[in-house]
């Protein structure tokens, strides 16, 4: 068994209502705002754990989608596999891990969250993808 350095992988989800307005949470441990997401739990699929963490974060119940793509937190070895969601039911509500959960423009978006996080909202809206990006936690490498 390798004494090496293990990768944790996330999944974020990119969520969309019918006003073009994306699913946002602000952080509660570090107050930056991005699109929900944590943890997989290690015998998790992605898409019941998108499900599962965007419900946790934000009381909104998602349907998952297509892939939006990977990004990689070159620092902490952080891999996060972006879905896109749909909305099921339930309204944004604050919780443990975000103090205030809402709907926002994407220009609200480009004006609050770290670039590492905006441009998985930014790919949702694109159709070449999946994608495969790096970043250091704020910004693009």
């Amino acid at each position: 068994m390798s004494a090496e350095p293990r990768h944790s992988v996330s999944v974020t989800g990119v969520v969309f209502n019918d006003s073009g307005q994306v699913l946002a949470i602000q952080r509660d441990d570090d107050g930056r705002w991005v699109p929900p997401g944590g943890v997989l739990e290690l015998h998790e699929d992605p898409r019941d754990g998108v499900v599962r963490e965007v419900f946790e974060e934000t009381g909104v119940k998602v349907n998952p989608g297509r892939l939006i793509g990977v990004y990689k937190n070159m620092p902490l070895g952080v891999v996060s596999m972006a879905i896109a969601c749909t909305v099921e039911s339930g309204e944004p509500q604050s919780s443990d891990e975000a103090r205030i959960a809402r709907w926002i423009s994407v220009e609200e978006a480009r004006e609050r969250m770290p670039e590492a996080r905006l441009i998985r909202v930014l790919d949702a809206l694109r159709d070449d993808g999946p994608f495969i990006r790096c970043h250091d936690g704020t910004n693009l490498l």
